[in-house]
């Protein structure tokens, strides 16, 4: 029937009005809908968009305005026009634990706070019971130099002393644990690392890169003991936004003998961070689980026979905690220490080029035998020497092993290797996990160990994009919070405002997808998280200033207001009580 004037005026205006509405649909469901928000999804586009609508854990829809409108929410937040981005993914840090015998030397202003933590620690535990503690740095030390053998000594004698370093490349003990390790100035200088001496050749009371001469003499505190301060740490890294994280040193020890476990009275391999195990860290994440960010797991290798009888490999778990790469069993030492491995003498140094912790063959045998049982490898490598060397290693393996999609890695790649050795990374697919970061808080390490090229580039990230190298940014705990480690990829700026290398500079989207959506790859979780799009998890956080649009130096400054893991609320900042 041709709808005429006259037809239309016989049949009435209700049945008009039936015959042109639009069928009208319930709004669908959601739990949670966030909106006038600035939200960058760190989508293809990079978009920017509004709102976002939540359900079962998951990003259900985003959009603008209107999608309040289009979902029925039980509960609702506005944002009231603050930043809402993916939560960070930190694709390199270690997990800390704290005993009873242990104090906190990065709190220490000053080595004479040092000596009163370990006075007062003395005092609590009695004498002859070993103090321990991680995360000093002399940078921060009013007196601007390392603790020695003799500043241990006066506050805790009747106590064997020994601390780590931050970044753990090196350790500081007092005469007491000297005496317990047995060396004096008649010790020879241990393989792969390098004790420091004072006059007459006796240690000075540090020594890099062997932490186990001291460590492993400690009594490892039953994890039970830890695990309080673990869950602790854990929720630290909600507060600085990181839903998600590569823990970096993880073992198998403690697994059955026969399925990769370490037999009763086999000596552990030595460790410059004392590992937890993976048995320990599925622990942590038995009862509140989803309350925790998601933990992607390095294993130390364990050997070839360990490893064979080990029943799993990367990706076993679940989207909780999970097995990441064989790492980070490092090839060479590291700036804190400082034995990065270079390929030209360290600054004032002749003859000194840092230490390997393997041969080229070892190294070869580790990789290896990790391919061939399908495992990622994440190895680490600081200096230019130990990255070519590793480069090379894996190319040769890849070779023999080929793999379309290994996601292999360089731990740390804070040198630049040559231009062969960029190109060849990049067409074999291997990664570098970087830590910008470091520039900042080892700029006067770097200053006085390196020049020329070699320290304009230090922790480079334009150029081994530009040569196809896939990066993905953490932070090796120097510090954790990746306000940090985004400042300086965009500023190259050194905690003294020096500018190193500007050509090494990335932008702001840049840096922001090297720590989200790209640390996910590494993991192959980028259909899961690390942006935010329909169907991922509803990891989130809320930021008190835009990162795309706040003044360079106020990044450092920018706050976490809200942290979402699975939609779940798991960090909220306090108001301040100013």
């Amino acid at each position: 029937m041709k709808l005429t004037y006259s037809v239309l005026a016989r049949i009435g205006p209700a049945l008009i009005i039936a015959l042109f509405a639009r069928p009208t649909f319930p709004a669908e469901r959601a739990d949670l809908v966030l909106y006038n928000a600035k939200v960058i999804t760190v989508d293809k586009r990079f978009a920017v968009q509004s709102a976002v609508a939540i359900k079962g854990g998951k990003i259900l829809a985003v959009g603008g305005p209107t999608l309040v409108k289009n979902y029925q929410s039980a509960r609702t937040i506005d944002l009231h026009g603050q930043t809402l981005m993916p939560g960070f993914i930190d694709a390199h840090v270690h997990l800390f634990g704290l005993s009873d015998r242990q104090i906190e030397p990065e709190k220490a202003a000053s080595i004479a706070d040092l000596q009163a933590m370990l006075a007062s620690k003395a005092k609590k535990l009695g004498p002859g019971e070993w103090i321990t503690g991680y995360g000093w740095d002399e940078a921060h030390f009013a007196e601007k130099r390392v603790p020695s053998r003799a500043d241990l000594d006066r506050a805790a004698p009747l106590n064997p002393v020994v601390l780590t370093r931050a970044g753990s490349h090196s350790v500081v003990g007092n005469s007491a644990a000297f005496k317990l390790a047995g060396i004096n100035a008649a010790t020879g200088e241990p393989t792969g690392g390098v004790i420091e001496r004072a006059a007459g050749g006796e240690p000075s009371g540090i020594i890099r890169e062997r932490n186990d001469l001291l460590t492993s003499l400690v009594p490892r505190a039953p994890f039970d003991e830890m695990k309080r301060s673990y869950l602790k740490s854990l929720r630290a890294l909600l507060a600085l936004g990181i839903t998600s994280y590569m823990e970096a040193r993880t073992n198998i020890d403690d697994e059955p003998v026969g399925k990769g476990g370490l037999a009763p009275g086999a000596a552990a391999a030595p460790s410059l961070v004392p590992p937890h195990s993976w048995k320990e860290m599925r622990s942590l994440y038995s009862t509140d689980g989803d309350r925790l960010p998601r933990a992607t797991l390095y294993i130390d290798y364990p050997g070839a026979e360990r490893l064979k009888a080990f029943p799993y490999h990367t990706g076993y778990g679940n989207d909780r905690v999970k097995l990441g790469p064989i790492g980070e069993s490092p090839y060479d030492g590291g700036f804190t220490g400082p034995t990065a491995l270079t390929k030209e003498d360290y600054k004032g140094q002749p003859g000194f080029r840092g230490r390997a912790f393997m041969t080229p063959d070892a190294a070869s045998e580790m990789v290896a035998t990790s391919a061939s049982l399908g495992w990622q490898l994440g190895i680490h490598a600081i200096g230019d020497a130990a990255i070519e060397t590793m480069s090379g290693i894996y190319h040769n393996v890849l070779i023999s092993h080929p793999r379309k999609d290994h996601r292999w890695f360089l731990a740390h790649f804070t040198m630049l290797p040559s231009e062969a050795t960029m190109d060849m990374l990049a067409h074999d697919g291997v990664w570098a996990t970087a830590q910008p970061n470091f520039l900042y808080n080892l700029e006067g390490r770097y200053e006085a160990l390196l020049d020329g090229k070699r320290l304009e580039h230090i922790n480079p990230v334009a150029t081994p994009l530009k040569h196809g190298i896939k990066l993905a940014f953490s932070s090796d705990n120097l510090p954790i919070g990746p306000m940090v480690g985004l400042y300086v990829a965009i500023s190259r700026s050194g905690s003294d405002g020096r500018i190193f290398g500007l050509e090494e500079a990335v932008g702001r989207e840049e840096a922001i997808r090297l720590y989200t959506i790209e640390a996910a790859k590494l993991a192959w979780d980028e259909t899961k998280k690390g942006s935010i799009e329909p169907g991922k998890f509803a990891d989130l956080i809320v930021l008190d200033h835009d990162l795309l649009t706040v003044p360079v130096r106020d990044i450092l400054n920018t706050k976490i207001v809200l942290t979402m893991v699975g939609g779940k609320i798991v960090y909220e900042q306090q108001p301040s009580t100013d």
